[in-house]
């Protein structure tokens, strides 16, 4: 099966790097870059299972950290023993350092661009004391990023063989299928555990397909994805900006 992904929703291998310093609360001045390297690849390889079409950025990436932690495995050099050498790292340390600054710049002003579209807008409404307790409860997410579903999805699977992947195409599981049996489940429960979507899985077959069947969703905006907090369990429910029922869409395109 040769099912490509490309999500506008992606993020770049910057992203990735800081999403793995925060993931493990490491020193990013003295990043462990054995440990970092591993587990960029571990996501790229994932990334490549799935065909997601921005591999190739992360590749680039990925040859940097390996040439960085060659270097930190060779010998100080005799001739400048007295003289202090510079950190392999130091030049991803800055580019990361700035570009952690550049995003949070970027979502500060992303915040006021929200927070002045409630500037003219309808009296409101008191809502009942139900939906009041869901608002206030919404206020406590954030969005996921792509490597947190993609961490999801590595948990579930747990060293599936790379050959097992791409029998994804029996028909036993599609894609499509999975994607209205997902909004039909989203039109009956407001908000659904990622986890327990894969826990409901028969297989491992069964959760690529569905790990497949959220992408394509996030792609079309159909869903958003949720956490309590960071590194935590990623809840999915419909976007509120693009709530048509899947079965009405069906009867407004039919094929």
């Amino acid at each position: 099966m040769n099912y490509k992904i490309r999500l506008d929703m992606f993020e770049g291998p910057l992203d990735l790097l800081l999403y793995l310093v925060k993931k493990d609360h490491l020193n990013i001045y003295d990043i462990p870059i054995a440990k970092v390297t591993q587990q960029y690849l571990e996501y790229i390889n994932f990334m490549q299972l799935l065909d997601l079409d921005t591999v190739g950025d992360f590749l680039v990436m990925a040859a940097t950290l390996m040439q960085i932690k060659s270097k930190m495995l060779l010998p100080a050099s005799e001739t400048s023993a007295e003289e202090e050498q510079e950190d392999p790292r130091a030049e991803l340390v800055k580019r990361l350092l700035e570009y952690e600054k550049f995003k949070q710049i970027a979502d500060n002003l992303r915040e006021k661009e929200l927070s002045q579209q409630d500037v003219f807008k309808r009296p409101k409404t008191e809502l009942p004391a139900g939906a009041q307790a869901a608002a206030k409860e919404d206020d406590k997410y954030f969005e996921a990023s792509i490597f947190d579903l993609i961490s999801a999805f590595s948990q579930a699977l747990k060293d599936i063989p790379k050959e097992v992947f791409y029998e994804v195409i029996k028909d036993q599981f599609t894609v499509e299928q999975k994607v209205h049996d997902i909004l039909h489940l989203l039109l009956v429960e407001t908000d659904v555990k990622l986890s327990a979507l894969f826990s409901k899985a028969k297989d491992k077959l069964e959760i690529i397909v569905i790990f497949l069947a959220i992408l394509e969703l996030a792609k079309m905006k159909e869903i958003v994805a949720r956490q309590d907090a960071a590194f935590e369990d990623i809840i999915i429910s419909r976007n509120k900006e693009n709530i048509i029922p899947y079965e009405r869409r069906d009867q407004e395109n039919p094929a």
